[in-house]
């Protein structure tokens, strides 16, 4: 896989306000932003072109991280306009960007030492995702991944969505017929979420899993911030 995209439109409520200048994925942990940690592992994994969708403060992102070319990147940017697309939305605004082939997406909000060159360059369905443990924020977890690999939207032993994952563009191909007549997406450009399409998917095992034993922190908050800039520094 040659391709990735990352999340980083987000407003960043939740962390305000340290988000009222400074997007959530520009946020520093030990010593560099978020989403450089990202760009990172994914030049080491062989990645050499990432498109990063913006919307909150966008123009802080070329400013910050240029063309990539320090990683060994090419980074392209794909600008939602004012108000974020939400993750269906942005994977489908960023797609013309992003080849024919499959790609990494990545939340730009999350920290973890996830090995991205494990993933599969070919998923076997639609789509492939890295969950993790349900952290104590998010004990209910999103979804099951059974012993075959496969990932169902329902289950006993329920895992945490990282944030991560591989997906064809197929995935999108019916979007609104899944969609239907949620808000937004009637708009130009529209505006969905990602998860009613991987729900979807998985009704024809279409979506396969793994499971991340390692390290994995969603920077959702003020105090999960800090906490992961204590744990970095020790």
């Amino acid at each position: 896989m040659r391709h990735a995209l990352i999340f980083a439109a987000g407003l960043g409520e939740r962390m305000r306000p340290l988000t009222d200048h400074t997007p959530k994925p520009l946020l520093t942990v030990n010593g560099k932003p978020l989403i450089e940690w990202h760009l990172e592992k994914l030049a080491a994994a062989g990645v050499h072109y990432v498109v990063i969708n913006t919307s909150h403060l966008a123009e802080q992102f070329p400013d910050t991280l240029g063309d990539g070319a320090r990683w060994g990147l090419r980074i392209r940017y794909a600008y939602e306009g004012s108000t974020p697309l939400e993750t269906g939305g942005g994977m489908l605004n960023a797609l013309p960007l992003l080849g024919s082939k499959p790609f990494i997406a990545v939340n730009g909000d999350i920290w973890t030492n996830v090995d991205f060159t494990a993933l599969p360059a070919q998923p076997a369905g639609l789509a492939h995702l890295i969950l993790v443990d349900n952290p104590p924020q998010h004990p209910n977890g999103d979804f099951a991944l059974d012993a075959q690999g496969i990932v169902h939207d329902e289950g006993s032993t329920r895992l945490t969505f990282s944030g991560i994952g591989v997906y064809r563009h197929e995935l999108l191909q019916n979007w609104h017929t899944v969609i239907g007549a949620a808000i937004g997406a009637d708009e130009k450009p529209p505006r969905f979420k990602l998860a009613p399409l991987l729900r979807a998917a998985m009704k024809t095992r279409a979506v396969s899993g793994s499971h991340h034993h390692g390290d994995w922190t969603d920077v959702g908050t003020r105090q999960r911030l800090a906490q992961l800039e204590e744990t970095l520094h020790h």
